[in-house]
């Protein structure tokens, strides 16, 4: 495995890669779940395409990754994963959306949610564009400033203001909510 750390404004961002140069994860600092380093080797070489096109992102001159991405999960996890890559930039969508696009009932919504929170390459498999049924943000794994601050890059979420008011649903109006 391969690993490098990339800076951000979201803070550091850790990123690793299979021995094929398939990024296989990426997460930031305190993030639920987020990938650890134990073994592996730093190399930023690998990386050079993922840093390119993550400083473009962030400077609001990249919507779309085209990066080899190889998560590993269940079926079902898998479902739900590609249907978060067509979830388009500047747009939002609900569990439930997610739910039906992946095939799953929208009583798997709770299931769902726990795919979403596995995701392990975020930004780059943009689950925090799926925010609640009622237009309210709801858990990121990247902490929800992040979450917030990723939506106002991608016009989803105009002028956040506070974080207690977005999150609350009063602050912006999430764009092509479902």
């Amino acid at each position: 495995m391969y690993f490098t750390s990339v800076d951000s404004p979201l803070g550091p961002l850790l990123l690793t890669a299979g021995p094929d140069g398939a990024l296989t994860s990426l997460s930031v600092p305190g993030q639920k779940g987020g990938r650890t380093v134990q073994d592996g080797r730093r190399d930023p070489g690998p990386f050079r395409a993922a840093e390119e096109q993550l400083a473009a992102y962030f400077a609001g001159d990249l919507e779309e990754f085209r990066l080899e991405l190889r998560a590993e999960g269940t079926p079902f996890r898998t479902r739900v994963w590609d249907a978060l890559d067509s979830v388009p930039y500047g747009a939002t969508t609900t569990y439930g959306e997610i739910a039906a696009r992946a095939g799953a009932s929208r009583a798997a919504v709770r299931a769902v949610g726990g795919a979403i929170g596995a995701n392990p390459l975020l930004i780059l498999r943009p689950c925090h564009r799926v925010i609640g049924a009622d237009g309210s943000l709801t858990g990121y794994a990247g902490g929800l400033e992040r979450k917030v601050r990723l939506l106002t890059l991608e016009g989803a979420m105009a002028g956040a203001g506070t974080l207690e008011k977005a999150v609350a649903g009063g602050a912006g109006t999430p764009a092509g909510a479902l």
